[in-house]
């Protein structure tokens, strides 16, 4: 039964989830108007959680099914793309909220700090030092192999004591855990004081309601406004619902360490561990689902997508619909959906 089941639901997850992880990273690079800073870290998160369903998720077959066999050398590379894949995770959903906050509670310094290029040189910091932190696993895993009188079986484990990895433990859970989400909670209640509880200044409102009577440019100018301001409550909606189904998705596997830290024996239930992996493969493979429920342009361009291309290049749709601008419009930051 715990072969069948586990079987069935990491195909059908990480199946789900390395399609949809795709997308996102293909969307965001083939289409010019979705290159935001917002957006690059969700391209990062995707990536990370292509590396977690590839690295953890499809090796979990092959475990269950039979024993290790991917030598001591795909030992050592699986549990650090494992770790590596899950910690980056961890702090591109940080890097995303800090860069939200700054853009909706302070937007005269976004100016400067919510750039393309600032959110590359970050994203690139964060992938170098979780690549050289993730380092320590080459040197704390080992295959072990037991002798039986059918046969042998051969595990990837730890290969210290359980008093020595303890403490990493409990580093990787308050450095990628406990603090990304102490974070978010403190910037996401920033931000909806701003955003939902005062959404308009006074003065706007009493220009908007004086437009009723002036010329075409104020009406327009404050139809962007109220278009900005709905763009920003949805992508910050949809930014928090992904800080929040991580945060519901690793909290059993993360109990349950820490449960175990102090438990000897430590309570090792097949069927929780694997509720506590699928929990895990969920979470990164549920993202992209919420990206096509919550946005108009992610949803847009998955439909581009999935057309064929040569097709629309032959055929092009006309557009008759006019576009305006307004100047006191902004796309840098603000319209990251």
């Amino acid at each position: 039964e715990l072969q069948v089941v586990t079987i069935l639901l990491v195909l059908i997850i990480c199946g789900v989830g390395i399609a949809g992880n795709v997308m996102v990273v293909l969307v965001v690079l083939r289409t010019k108007d979705m290159v935001t800073p917002t957006n690059c870290y969700l391209v990062s998160l995707a990536v990370a959680d292509l590396i977690v369903l590839l690295a953890a998720g499809l090796p979990n077959i092959s475990e269950v099914v039979a024993s290790w066999v991917y030598g001591y050398a795909g030992c050592l590379c699986i549990t650090y793309l494992q770790y590596l894949g899950i910690n980056i995770s961890a702090w591109s959903i940080t890097a995303f909220t800090v860069e939200r906050y700054i853009a909706i509670c302070h937007a005269i310094k976004a100016q400067l700090l919510c750039t393309m290029s600032r959110a590359k040189r970050i994203i690139s910091s964060l992938w170098l030092f979780t690549s050289i932190y993730c380092l320590m696993w080459f040197f704390l895993v080992d295959t072990t192999q037991v002798t039986f009188s059918d046969g042998t079986q051969v595990s990837c484990g730890y290969r210290v004591s359980r008093s020595l990895y303890m403490p990493i433990y409990f580093l990787d859970f308050a450095v990628f855990y406990i603090i990304p989400l102490g974070l978010a909670t403190v910037l996401y209640g920033l931000i909806a004081r701003i955003l939902f509880m005062s959404p308009l200044p006074t003065s706007l409102q009493h220009s908007c309601l004086g437009s009723m009577h002036q010329g075409s440019s104020l009406k327009l100018s404050c139809r962007s406004n109220r278009g900005a301001l709905s763009s920003r409550k949805q992508v910050t909606k949809m930014l928090a619902v992904v800080v929040v189904l991580f945060a519901l998705l690793w909290m059993p596997y993360r109990t349950l360490v820490v449960v175990n830290s102090f438990m000897d024996p430590p309570y090792l239930n097949i069927w929780l561990l694997l509720f506590c992996r699928i929990c895990i493969y969920l979470n990164s493979a549920i993202n992209p689902i919420i990206y096509n429920l919550m946005s108009q342009k992610f949803r847009a361009a998955f439909r581009k997508l999935c057309k064929c291309e040569a097709k629309n290049a032959e055929n092009p749709v006309p557009y008759p619909t006019a576009v305006y601008y307004s100047v006191t419009k902004d796309h840098s930051h603000d319209n990251s959906d």
